[in-house]
């Protein structure tokens, strides 16, 4: 199996659009005050970071289908931990 090359001007468009996006979610928690909806459009911006990490810094975009599937799982995994402690922290 080959090794996919990723050009240089990829990694540059995914590296801005991490320094983008992280520079947005500082400046909504600086000046955007949605109440109880801060915390969820913090994860919603960290979330569309940790897709492009895994995407294009982590070859899963070029990658078979069995690594994604690996990767996914893993993230439901994490989904349901997540989950189970929120309805153990929230309906106690």
């Amino acid at each position: 199996m080959a090794h996919h090359i990723v050009p240089l001007k990829t990694n540059l468009i995914t590296l801005l659009s991490l320094v983008g996006l992280t520079i947005i979610t500082v400046l909504t928690a600086k000046f955007v005050d949605l109440g109880d909806y801060n915390l969820l459009l913090a994860m919603f911006i960290a979330c569309i970071k940790a897709s492009i990490v895994l995407g294009w810094f982590m070859h899963l975009k070029y990658d078979g289908m069995m690594n994604r599937t690996i990767a996914l799982c893993g993230v439901a995994f994490l989904l349901l931990f997540v989950g189970f402690s929120y309805i153990d922290l929230f309906f106690r």
